[in-house]
This record gives C-alpha cells, structure tokens and sequence, in this order.
C-alpha cells in the first residue's frame, strides 16, 4: 500500500445562514475536514488545490500554500482537523480538490479530497 492511500480524508458541510444574504447570490459555507495519516510515516501537508463550482456551472480554483495558515505534519496514526469556509452564488455547490502532501523521505504526492455538496438544509431531497 502505497502513503498516498493511506492518507484518508473525511468532510463535514455546515450552510451559515447569519453571514448569508440570499437575495444578494451569498451563500456561505464551512467545511471541516480531517486528514488520517494511517501510514507508517509522517506526512506533511504543503498545499490545496480546490474547484468549487455553483449550481450555474460557474467554476472558481483556489490554490495556496497550507490550510488555514498551516502547513501540518501528521504523525502515524494521528489526525488533523481543520475549518474553512466558501461563499458561492446559488442556495447548492460542490467543491473537490487535493492536497499536495510531503513524506518523511521526501516523496512528494497528492491526495485527493472527495466531491462534496454544499447545499442550503432540506434544499435536496
């Protein structure tokens, strides 16, 4: 088994209808995430890439260095969790992407984030 599959990556959405205004095209989401390292060594997160796409098919990448200020280096058998959020322009969205992460011998690859929904409560059936 290779590192890059045994870095797993699970994420919860939450529509923040206080900082929302929908009759502006604002809809703000956040998204926790938690990457498990289940490999033998430490990786080390460097970067994300995301494609986050409204329910108009408007597309918007956002690329950086890190997550939320952090470059985290994630121990065997450890997690880390973090916050973030996206404010797009219709009530349902998806956003997918990877993180580029580092191993302890150098090998630098990506792990993917699965697509996900962002969507206003009880807006899909």
């Amino acid at each position: 088994m290779t590192v890059k599959t045994q870095v797993q990556i699970e994420v919860t959405t939450q529509y923040i209808a206080a900082q929302s205004n929908p009759s502006q095209g604002q809809y703000v989401f956040s998204y926790t995430i938690t990457i498990s390292n289940n490999a033998a060594h430490d990786v080390t997160l460097k970067s994300r890439e995301w494609r986050i796409t409204d329910a108009e098919g408007k597309v918007t990448r956002v690329a950086g260095e890190g997550v939320i200020g952090q470059q985290p280096c994630i121990s065997p058998g450890d997690s880390f969790t973090y916050t973030s959020g996206t404010v797009i322009a219709t009530p349902v969205g998806m956003m997918e992407g990877h993180y580029l992460m580092l191993s302890e011998q150098g090998e630098q690859f990506k792990v993917a984030i699965p697509s996900f929904r962002l969507a206003i409560p009880n807006i899909i059936h």
